[in-house]
């Protein structure tokens, strides 16, 4: 069985984060779309909220499990049984951090292999840093939320 892990903070999860989840379904037997929780990260949502926003927008897909974790992701990964990492590229910087990061994951997950998908060009200028930045300022977020999600 093919099991990949889709980590982030989904504070909040975005239109480009859903996108990349369906386009990577055909791909794999099941993704697990993770909040990795950082205690020395603060987020502006509480992880109840956003585990209930997935929820809702991966409700109805089998292939689609959620969750949330500590600590270090390639070991969240190996208590899965996932052995691949799933993520997205918006830009070069992008390239830059994540080519790093999936080398020390490679190396930590004992060949847990990473899955880039590159940002169809209607969502590379999304980020969730930018649609909390959005929501901060009193701006309408809707254009970039699931439909799912109501603030």
């Amino acid at each position: 069985m093919k099991i990949a892990v889709f980590p982030g903070s989904f504070d909040p999860i975005t239109v480009g984060h859903v996108d990349m989840v369906k386009r990577a379904l055909p791909i794999f037997d099941k993704i697990i779309v993770a909040i990795g929780v950082n205690s020395q990260k603060s987020t502006l949502f509480s992880l109840e909220q956003r585990m209930d926003w997935l929820g809702k927008v991966f409700d109805g897909e089998p292939k689609v499990e959620v969750d949330y974790f500590e600590k270090l992701t390639a070991h969240y990964c190996k208590k899965k049984g996932a052995d691949y990492l799933l993520r997205g590229l918006r830009n070069a910087s992008d390239f830059d951090y994540e080519k790093t990061i999936s080398q020390l994951n490679n190396i930590v997950g004992h060949g847990l292999e990473t899955v880039f998908f590159i940002s169809k060009p209607a969502y590379s200028h999304i980020s969730s840093t930018i649609v909390r930045e959005i929501i901060k300022g009193g701006g309408d977020a809707r254009p970039f939320l699931p439909d799912e999600i109501s603030l």
